[in-house]
């Protein structure tokens, strides 16, 4: 007598079955955590947000963001507006920091009117501009949250990436990077300029702060020209509101 197990059809079967009862526990683990998931990026980006206007736990010259548990109120406290510039529209959005910047990256080269979120940050008496940017690193992507005065003078920054290499570019997150940015201008003689991570500055101090450079770190120039580009291509696309600012 035939097993029926031995059928080509109970195999398919079966891996159709299984595949269905998988799929299915996948889904539903995913459609469980996304609560949790949604809750550590609004807190990631709370973070980093605060870091760039310099509220951290930074000790010595570690990078440290505030707790979890503080990031919450703090960002309340901090931060006292959030809007969206959209073409010439600008708008508070209270949920500005859930703007997805990749997507909107992704739609504006499609034609459409790119959505800019801004943050705007009160501290010690004086006001904080944070905008989050994207680019391209050597392998993967890089990001950063830049913090500007009215003059879009650099206040603070913090940058990240997806897979930049250990010991090289990926120190981009580290606080000797980071803290060059500190009081650089964007502008130069009223012209966005941006900001260039240079190998041949000669200013290894990072004392001139209107030359519109920091100094590139060793082995890692790809990564460099990416932070670059990245800083160029996506603050100005806020030099409008900027503009706007100083008139009125």
């Amino acid at each position: 007598m035939e097993n029926r197990t031995d059928k080509n059809s109970y195999t398919i079967i079966f891996a159709i079955a299984m595949v269905i009862v998988v799929g299915g526990l996948l889904a539903f683990t995913a459609s469980a955590l996304r609560p949790k998931i949604d809750n550590n990026e609004r807190l990631e980006k709370q973070q980093n947000i605060l870091y760039a206007m310099g509220i951290n736990e930074n000790e010595g010259n570690s990078a440290v963001f505030v707790s979890t548990d503080k990031a919450p109120e703090l960002f309340n406290q901090y931060i006292k507006k959030q809007i969206v510039i959209e073409g010439d529209k600008v708008s508070e959005n209270d949920k500005a920091y859930l703007i997805d910047v990749k997507k909107e990256q992704t739609s504006a080269k499609a034609g459409n009117v790119r959505k800019l979120p801004l943050f705007i940050g009160e501290k010690d008496g004086k006001t904080y501009y944070i905008a989050p940017i994207r680019g391209k690193g050597l392998w993967d992507a890089i990001w950063a949250y830049i913090a500007m005065d009215e003059n879009m003078v650099v206040q603070g920054a913090y940058f990240d990436h997806k897979g930049e290499t250990a010991g090289l570019g990926a120190n981009i997150k580290q606080r000797f990077f980071m803290d060059d940015f500190i009081g650089e201008h964007l502008k130069s003689n009223g012209n966005f300029k941006g900001i260039n991570i240079s190998k041949s500055n000669n200013d290894p101090k990072n004392e001139d702060k209107t030359d519109n450079e920091v100094d590139a770190i060793a082995g890692a120039t790809i990564t460099g020209d990416g932070v670059s580009a990245m800083i160029k291509s996506e603050l100005k696309q806020y030099v409008p509101y900027f503009d706007n600012l100083k008139n009125n």
